[in-house]
């Protein structure tokens, strides 16, 4: 016999009125524009700002000219900026419905301490000294720590609490290994310290490809979550009585947020805060609802990590702030306010 779920959390995932429905597909509507014109000024904003004209040329008359080659270098930066930033938003969307915490991000699973030990492990010992060679041990550790987070965490018995609680323990050994690697390796350090610090200056069409179908797979994945993640974030008891599938859910969320998070860091290196402040400050508006949550911080997402990226080249002319700083100073400050605005709601 199903129990009747109580009419707050019936109301999560009732249809929204129609006049809601279209101020929501609105405002998503509107976020494209803003994407788009932050994309616009990632292409055109660097040591050297081009005019518009300039960038028009670059993007469909290529002939070699000096802006044409800096539209070219800045197009992939971008282009690999829209993706790691959807990636991000997304995949901490995804985690804060699974482990029901709205203060999750990808790196509480231990995704980012994966890929980091990844990295310098290939570093150390196999003398990978290239982005496009960081790429894949980065995204193989993210991948090996997500499946035994999940195998830990209970696997189809897994809860919120489990998961998280063997995230932070791998993410504290793994931590453990990577400080006495590079304690005993200066060359280590030095390499590692450069991508772990998060960037879109090194971005190249091989990387791009490299990540690509991860992301699109990932992405299509967690949006088609969103109906049986809505049911999740209400409890396991009611989650059934609406007749969700909780281990097969669980199972595929953690499945879509490590290939999300793992090509992004893999890519970029480890950027926090994206995936923790863009879903929360997404549900302040959208309410509750996956269903609008996750295509918001789709494309939310990206506007924090190029508008952070634009922003980092401009505070260092002629030199730049590496993205991860930016998003680390602006999230620093955020995170306080969204822990005092949860404590305060809560009191």
């Amino acid at each position: 016999m199903l129990v009747d779920s109580p009419p707050e959390q019936r109301a999560e995932t009732a249809p929204a009125p129609p006049n809601r429905r279209a101020i929501r597909t609105l405002g998503l509507l509107v976020s494209a524009v803003i994407l788009m014109l932050v994309a616009l000024a990632s292409i055109a904003i660097g040591a050297k700002e081009l005019p518009l004209d300039q960038v028009w040329h670059g993007l469909f008359h290529d002939t070699g000219t000096y802006g044409d080659v800096v539209v070219d270098e800045r197009l992939s930066r971008t282009v690999l900026g829209l993706l790691a930033g959807a990636a991000l938003g997304l995949s901490g969307a995804v985690l804060q419905a699974l482990t029901r915490n709205p203060l999750a991000d990808p790196g509480l699973l231990g995704i980012n301490a994966g890929a980091s030990a990844a990295v310098v492990t290939a570093i150390t010992y196999f003398g990978v000294s290239t982005l496009d060679g960081y790429v894949w041990f980065a995204f193989a550790g993210a991948a090996v720590v997500g499946a035994l987070v999940w195998f830990l965490g209970g696997s189809r018995g897994a809860t919120p609490v489990r998961l998280a609680l063997a995230g932070t323990a791998i993410s504290a050994a793994l931590y453990g290994y990577l400080q006495a690697v590079m304690i005993t390796d200066g060359a280590a350090l030095n390499k590692w310290r450069f991508w772990t610090v998060g960037s879109l200056a090194s971005a190249n069409d091989l990387t791009i490809t490299q990540v690509l179908p991860f992301i699109a797979a990932g992405t299509l994945l967690a949006l088609g979550l969103a109906r049986p993640l809505n049911a999740v974030a209400m409890g396991d008891d009611t989650a059934r009585a609406l007749g969700a599938n909780l281990g097969r859910t669980r199972a595929l969320s953690m499945l879509a947020a490590v290939v999300l998070c793992g090509a992004a860091t893999a890519a970029c290196g480890p950027i926090a805060f994206v995936g923790l402040m863009v879903p929360h400050v997404v549900r302040s508006f959208t309410g509750p609802d996956l269903r609008w949550i996750l295509p918001y911080a789709t494309v939310l997402s990206p506007v924090l990590l190029l508008g952070a990226d634009v922003l980092g080249r401009i505070v260092a002319r002629p030199s730049e702030l590496q993205v991860g700083i930016v998003t680390a100073i602006i999230g620093g400050p955020v995170f306080i306010l969204l822990v005092r605005r949860r404590r305060t709601a809560q009191l």
